[in-house]
């Protein structure tokens, strides 16, 4: 869900900034300023750069401790960080420091998810409160998720102008805001509208939020950051239900705006004391504190910068999703495994009253065997970095390369293909009356396993291809891909599963994603063949 969440212009813009020096690995190339993003990438050479990183990591990450005795001088320059040591560079921060920005953000990313799903429970109450359907009344996850998708596309100019605090803390309310407008309304036009502008809000918060990691870690090191960041916004929506099930249970559904408006109240209090993180906005504001000449940003007009949003958000993302086999297959990969997961807020209260006769809560806590699943990915995701690509990395880098060959970037993702299947075949055959319910709660974890591991290997797998603008436009179609599906596939799942049956409804999902479990093995294999043919720049080791 970033959108754990993966907005393209952000992705293209933060890249600009993390460059690594071969003389001086510690210092950041922070001469061209733009927005963060999702993931890192450069905007102006091969993401190859951003993995020339010194083999001495404990030198490229300060450990907790005394802060470094540059932090006490006085700057003696804005146009770009004071020596590779400067401690206005996030970089520089103590690892201690670095999490305590790393968790609000999470926390907040975290609250905005979780606000998509938290409603679905009391899809019944509203359709009975409102007189629609109960695919009508789905309509209210349907179109946040939409506003998720689109929301990013916001975040762009505001952080590249502001910064990323701007964006959180001007997000964080209006979110609140309209999910306040969910609760009070009294038409059930008014609550789509509301939420609808609720995920348009909330998402600005999952495209920046990425791009506030990479400020602070360079690519080699930073998995573990990213893998925790990640799980966050995946995680919301599985915890999502199990929150609104009660709310809705005994309080009623409007009770599920009110708690999504505590848990975002208590993450935006976390994000209050935060630094900027976004080397322009940091220099700038040395400049003007040290009254000396400010970082060098070229003249851009309005019309301009419309048109580069434009292009890198939705023409090119479009046409390199028709072009190009590997932004396409990846693409079409984890946009279906996103939008499964989105219909299981259909099939899982199906599935758990029909069969089982659960209530509003207790068919949400199902979900938190969704929720083990994120938790197992990110820590796959971070074992088979440290296990495999830092050797990779390494090795790389000792025989004269920048990088690693992209197609490393896929292990996760060809293990985790094998758990979707896995577990939607486990959830189609186990959820019978005669098995006990614990089988089909236990099936999401596989699922969500390999959800989040196919995902997390795809889109780095699509910025080391790509790199420069070029990645974060791959990266753009595929959000827009994923976003799309999972508004859609929610509002026929009830039909589906009417007509078809649990089984084959849930067997059907299941035989798609098994066709889809080869992607990853057949990019590994023909990955740098199928990059030589490539009509755009893409990295060619």
């Amino acid at each position: 869900m970033e959108h754990t969440t993966t907005n393209s212009t952000e992705v293209s813009s933060q890249s600009r900034l993390h460059r690594m020096d071969n003389r001086d690995p510690e210092k950041l190339e922070g001469r061209n300023h733009s927005s963060g993003g999702p993931y890192d990438v450069d905007s102006e050479h091969s993401s190859s750069h951003d993995n020339e990183l010194p083999e001495d990591v404990e030198k490229a990450v300060p450990q907790d401790g005394p802060e470094h005795p540059q932090e006490h001088h006085t700057p003696t320059t804005a146009q770009d960080w004071d020596g590779p040591d400067d401690p206005d560079n996030p970089m520089n921060w103590t690892v201690r420091k670095r999490a305590l920005h790393i968790a609000p953000i999470a926390f907040l990313s975290f609250a905005c998810t979780a606000g998509s799903s938290m409603i679905t429970p009391a899809t019944p109450e509203i359709g009975a409160y409102f007189g629609v359907s109960r695919t009508a009344a789905i309509l209210a996850l349907s179109l946040f998720v939409l506003g998720l998708g689109l929301g990013p596309t916001l975040a762009a100019p505001i952080s590249e102008k502001y910064g990323r605090g701007v964006v959180y803390k001007v997000s964080g309310p209006l979110y609140m805001l309209f999910i306040l407008g969910s609760g009070f309304t009294k038409s059930f036009g008014g609550l789509l509208v509301c939420r609808l502008l609720a995920g348009l809000t909330g998402g600005p918060v999952l495209a920046v939020g990425s791009g506030t990691i990479a400020d602070m870690f360079p690519p080699r090191i930073r998995a573990v950051a990213s893998g925790t960041y990640v799980m966050a916004p995946f995680l919301g929506p599985a915890l999502g239900p199990v929150i609104g099930g009660f709310a809705a249970q005994y309080k009623g559904w409007r009770w599920t705006q009110w708690c999504t408006i505590f848990i975002a109240l208590a993450a935006y209090a976390t994000i209050l004391p935060m630094q900027e993180t976004y080397k322009k906005i940091i220099l700038q504001r040395r400049a003007k504190r040290l009254n000396i000449p400010p970082p060098p940003t070229p003249p851009m007009s309005g019309l301009t910068q419309l048109k580069i949003l434009i292009t890198i958000t939705i023409a090119r993302p479009v046409v390199m999703l028709v072009k190009e086999p590997i932004v396409l297959f990846l693409s079409i990969y984890t946009a279906f495994a996103f939008s499964v997961l989105f219909a299981f807020f259909a099939a899982y209260p199906y599935t758990f009253e029909t069969v089982y006769g659960f209530n509003t809560w207790q068919y949400g806590l199902t979900f938190l065997g969704i929720g083990l699943g994120v938790l197992l990915a990110a820590a796959t995701n971070i074992v088979i970095d440290r296990t495999i690509y830092q050797k990779m990395t390494l090795q790389a880098l000792k025989e004269g390369r920048h990088m690693a060959a992209p197609e490393h970037r896929l292990y996760c993702a060809m293990v985790g293909s094998l758990g979707i299947p896995i577990g939607l075949f486990w959830f189609a055959w186990s959820a019978r009356p005669e098995v006990h319910w614990i089988s089909p709660v236990l099936a999401g974890i596989p699922f969500a396993w390999g959800n989040l591991c196919v995902f997390i290997s795809a889109v780095m797998y699509l910025i080391d291809v790509y790199g420069a603008l070029n990645g974060a436009s791959a990266v753009a179609a595929n959000g827009l891909l994923r976003y799309g599906m999972g508004a859609i596939f929610p509002l026929f799942t009830f039909q589906m599963y009417e007509r078809l049956g649990i089984a084959w409804a849930t067997s059907l999902l299941a035989f798609i994603s098994l066709a889809m479990v080869m992607i990853p093995f057949v990019f590994f294999k023909f990955g740098p063949r199928i990059r030589a043919k490539s009509q755009y720049s893409t990295l060619k080791i």
